[in-house]
């Protein structure tokens, strides 16, 4: 099928557009940005209608696009099936024609097509104009980029075509050979490059700490950050950032090989398909990566039970008819009108498992109170530990139960409750005693009600227990922020009334000389040493379930 001419070619004759097509049949030398008889032909065939005209041209020599565009301005079409290499130029450069007044001398690229440059990655663009018999070419090309500070581009000056010195296929094969020196180098475990975005009111401790604990998110999710940036604004509604921010951001993305954007904050669905509507990089946000983190974590069938339901839950109102794919027509004989879109279909389906995941959790729920009625009847008092993610939960139980459950320097790295009794030999002043210890997953400030609504199975273990036993790591500077996040949860289940134990730990990290709030009610311990586990066995011994 022949080419056909794109863009704006309303009111336009038929033998006029039909002119504007032969262009598809004119051929480049490799070796030079454009011949200057198509140069004038191109300028020409604008002029007369009073529109620019842009092409497309390959590396080859073969004009791929032809476009017009309005008196000024030229919006280019989706360029998807021109194949982009990760770092590497688009093979394609553009030519436009200027039809501007501004200075007749002086060729303008405007700040559009810079931007369509650096986000399209185009070999070079360059502009015309006809003016006083002299054909007049500027062009602008990408450049490496070995630091922030250092120019994305570089601009010829104006000059007359005649006096254009360039041999293209020489000029090209240098820059390509020149970004590709500059490329950031990637370690074979670290494809998902990531940008962090923070959008915060004003400047704080807690905006800080904010953005150090995503940033740790990201790398418990296998993500290799590559930049992080911090705008203090008032949220914008559409887009959080701005829309001219996300475009320089979706530069940087380019310049930096990033194929992620973390925001710092829940995205509503309107403003989350504001984003993905505007790049086409990956967009997350704070909750999208926690239950990413989730899924790669769950072991357990009951685990990926709850994982499965919560992305579900906050996946539905993201479904919409802009997503790729989901506008398509799927009806058939027996349809009423066109039938149900793939979108509405997608929605169906989703609402359906939904119901039978809540089913099966439902099932979950009620085999724990089945044991934990057991338990109940066996007097024994169960003991949970709680606290922020990260905090040494499942370091402090495998010490003190002779357990191996898995412990990382990582957030989340436990999801799937684990019990054991623990045995508590008699002393001089105390009875023995046998209590049922309990790890459960970290907590985390803003956790996604999605994510507290699925895993009610796993947190029945902390609605059941007697005692809570809530760790804090005393090396974390924003302790006091943890605890005040893990009490806010637990008020939020309706469990602030439940007895609770401060357990301060990693105090092998700790200046001894640090004040702690609540120190008096609280038990300091090193778990990974095993240092101050008599205070904790006291407390158990001493406490009686009511």
């Amino acid at each position: 099928m022949a080419n056909k001419v794109r863009g704006n070619k309303k009111s336009l004759r038929p033998r006029v557009i039909k002119s504007i097509d032969k262009l598809y049949s004119r051929k480049i030398s490799k070796d030079e940005i454009i011949s200057q008889d198509i140069a004038k032909e191109l300028y020409e065939l604008a002029k007369s209608i009073k529109r620019m005209i842009g092409l497309l041209v390959s590396r080859e020599g073969t004009i791929r696009e032809v476009i017009i565009g309005e008196k000024n301005i030229l919006y280019l079409p989706d360029l998807g099936r021109y194949r982009l290499s990760s770092g590497r130029l688009r093979r394609l450069r553009f030519i436009y024609s200027d039809l501007s007044k501004k200075n007749n001398k002086e060729v303008m690229i405007s700040s559009d097509i810079y931007t369509d440059l650096e986000k399209l990655r185009f070999d070079l663009v360059a502009g015309l104009k006809f003016e006083d018999n002299n054909l007049l070419i500027k062009y602008a090309n990408l450049l490496p980029r070995y630091s922030k500070e250092s120019p994305s581009y570089e601009v010829s000056k104006t000059l007359n075509f005649s006096n254009l010195d360039l041999n293209f296929t020489d000029f090209i094969e240098a820059l390509d050979s020149e970004l590709e020196s500059s490329r950031p180098i990637k370690s074979l475990n670290s494809t998902n490059r990531a940008i962090l975005i923070g959008i915060y009111k004003n400047k704080s401790k807690v905006e800080e700490n904010s953005l150090i604990e995503l940033n740790e998110l990201a790398r418990t999710a296998g993500l290799k950050v590559v930049e992080k940036i911090v705008q203090y604004r008032t949220p914008d509604p559409r887009t959080l950032i701005g829309k001219g921010k996300l475009e320089e951001l979706v530069l940087e993305a380019l310049r930096l090989e990033a194929e992620i954007i973390v925001f710092d904050s829940e995205l509503s669905p309107s403003q989350w398909r504001s984003i993905t509507n505007l790049t086409e990089l990956k967009v997350l946000d704070r909750s999208m990566l926690i239950l990413d983190i989730f899924a790669q974590r769950a072991n357990s069938s009951a685990g990926r039970v709850q994982v499965e339901l919560a992305q579900l839950k906050y996946n539905l109102p993201r479904l919409t008819e802009l997503d790729a794919g989901l506008s398509r027509l799927t009806g058939g004989i027996g349809g009423r009108g066109p039938g149900e879109t793939k979108l509405e279909i997608g929605r169906r389906r989703s609402r359906e498992k939904i119901t039978n995941l809540e089913r099966q959790i439902e099932k979950l729920v009620k085999t724990r109170q089945l044991q934990s009625k057991e338990r109940l009847s066996s007097n024994t008092p169960l003991v949970t530990i709680i606290g922020y993610t990260n905090a040494g939960k499942s370091t402090l139980f495998n010490q003190l139960t002779k357990s191996n459950v898995i412990q990382e320097d990582k957030l989340f790295a436990t999801l799937d409750t684990t019990k054991r009794k623990l045995y508590l030999p008699a002393t001089e002043h105390k009875e023995a005693k046998q209590v049922i210890l309990s790890d459960t997953v970290g907590f985390i400030r803003n956790l996604p009600k999605e994510l507290i609504n699925a895993f009610k199975a796993t947190l029945e273990e902390v609605r059941d227990a007697d005692l809570l036993l809530h760790l804090v790591d005393a090396s974390d500077s924003d302790y006091e922020q943890r605890i005040k996040s893990v009490n806010s949860i637990l008020e939020s289940m309706e469990l602030s009334h439940k007895p609770q134990i401060i357990v301060f730990n990693k105090m092998d990290l700790v200046d001894k000389s640090l004040e702690f709030k609540d120190k008096d009610n609280a038990i300091f311990v090193s778990a990974a040493k095993r240092e101050g586990f008599s205070e904790i066995f006291d407390a158990f011994r001493s406490f009686k379930a009511t």
